[in-house]
């Protein structure tokens, strides 16, 4: 499924989309240029899901957790791996296989360590403030 986005207020809209596309899976990997959004998608969709703990980028960190009410979620960022047994060294599978929601940012990193599925999420630059954003469930 394709979504616009004309701005970042349609976000809440698009998240509660991708939400609703995603069913019950809780493993989401986004593609996109450094700087289309990924970030900021992630950090709507912790919203929706409803943390209210502060979101960011995990860039210098890998991963940073968000509390919900039954669970956390695992946001991952792999730009800076250098390669995937950086991954295992920090044990990704005790995070991808616990049941909480993970969204990860630069999967390409570790293309040998994605699980069977997941909700795969393409952010494409199409001016300042529109993007196309393509979901796709893997399974």
């Amino acid at each position: 499924m394709e979504l616009n986005v004309e701005g970042l207020d349609d976000l809440p809209r698009v998240a509660d989309d991708i939400l609703q596309i995603a069913e019950d899976q809780k493993i989401f990997m986004f593609y996109g240029q450094m700087g289309a959004g990924k970030t900021t998608l992630i950090n709507t969709l912790c919203e929706k899901l409803g943390t209210r703990d502060k979101t960011s980028s995990p860039t210098f960190s890998i991963v940073n957790e968000y509390t919900l009410e039954d669970g956390s979620i695992f946001h991952f960022d792999f730009y800076r791996l250098k390669n995937q047994t950086e991954a295992m060294d920090f044990g990704y599978e005790d995070y991808f296989y616990s049941g909480n929601y993970c969204f990860i940012e630069w999967p390409e990193k570790i293309p040998d360590l994605w699980p069977d599925n997941f909700v795969k999420i393409s952010i494409e630059v199409l001016g300042e403030n529109k993007r196309r954003i393509s979901v796709e469930k893997v399974m």
